[in-house]
């Protein structure tokens, strides 16, 4: 009876471990689930999804296109933001924010609306990457000719702060507890920011990965995730700066999202045409759960934390592109991609 009861008792633990590991382990059948075609001139940059109003904003150059994506249908654009890389949202005050370039400024809009409510100029040169800190209530530009980061007050709607940074910034993003990082792209670093005190606190080496672009971060374990041109992502403790794992990935990232729900990060590689879905099996060990065909020149991505789907901009690509530049575009050939599950 004995031997029957434990038996029993491990075949009732291998089910429930084989439970367990069916539902926390990554699915592969991630797929293109729709094509939005926008057309219309203009390339393109970042992306950032509305999770309250369910919009997706999408950079065109000199303005942004709005989308609902449960209707998969365009319904607006914020015009006037020339040399448009990203798109910040204060979801508390209604408010998104867009990093214009060319303009050395960032448009202030509503969210509910998508009016355009105010411009505020003096940035430092070439505003880039952008985020709203819920630790301070500012919003961040980071400046990439400027070598610099700049604040802007919100209540204000004024520059504060411009400070220098070691080189190029890229993408940034907000541990929301007073610390902002950002990749230094010609260095290879990642910055660490108090966004209080508005000052570097450290800067880390990320190992071999070379010129990082996009960075997605997990605030439950602290990691950061360095998306890097030689096809790896560098995966960094945000207390230590250590990096405590790489992971293979595609040719050409420029972003990376990191999906709580799933435990999964998502590079879109532009050069590969595909994404990389690389499972947290823990904060320190990662693997590659599948490459997600999507098309060349999808380089930038974002996420809907909801339906778990991801949204991507691409366009047709004519010809090879002359050294330091794109490739030309085929006219009216842009889209927004949405991935996802079935």
């Amino acid at each position: 009876m004995q031997r029957y009861f434990l038996r029993s008792l491990a075949l009732a633990l291998m089910a429930a471990c084989s439970v367990h590991a069916a539902e926390t382990s990554p699915a592969s059948d991630y797929r293109v689930l729709s094509q939005l075609k926008l057309g219309g001139p203009g390339g393109w940059d970042y992306l950032n999804f509305d999770a309250q109003r369910r919009h997706l904003f999408v950079s065109r150059g000199d303005r942004v296109d709005v989308v609902d994506v449960d209707r998969n249908k365009a319904i607006g654009t914020i015009a006037g933001t020339q040399g448009v890389h990203g798109i910040a949202i204060d979801e508390a005050m209604h408010r998104g924010y867009t990093s214009n370039g060319k303009s050395a400024s960032v448009t202030v809009f509503d969210l509910d609306s998508l009016k355009t409510v105010t411009t505020v100029s003096g940035t430092g040169e070439n505003p880039d990457a952008i985020l709203f800190d819920p630790a301070s209530k500012h919003v961040l530009t980071f400046n990439g000719r400027g070598h610099s980061f700049s604040v802007i007050d919100p209540a204000s709607s004024k520059v504060i702060a411009t400070v220098a940074l070691s080189g190029k910034p890229e993408f940034a993003v907000s541990d929301e507890a007073g610390h902002v990082f950002v990749n230094i792209e010609d260095r290879a670093e990642l910055v660490e920011i108090d966004s209080q005190a508005n000052k570097v606190l450290a800067s880390w080496k990320l190992g071999t990965c070379e010129s990082p672009s996009g960075l997605a971060i997990d605030n439950t374990h602290h990691r950061l995730f360095s998306v890097c041109d030689n096809q790896q992502m560098a995966v960094t403790d945000a207390q230590s700066g250590r990096v405590v794992a790489t992971v293979a990935i595609g040719d050409g990232p420029d972003a990376v999202v990191y999906d709580a729900g799933t435990a999964t990060v998502f590079s879109s590689n532009g050069e590969s045409g595909n994404i990389t879905a690389v499972h947290q099996d823990d904060a320190d060990h990662y693997r590659v759960a599948q490459t997600i065909a999507t098309q060349p020149s999808a380089r930038t991505l974002t996420l809907d934390p909801k339906l778990h789907r991801l949204y991507l901009s691409a366009a047709k690509l004519v010809g090879t592109a002359a050294e330091g530049h794109h490739p030309a575009v085929e006219p009216d050939s842009f889209t927004v991609l949405t991935v996802g599950r079935p």
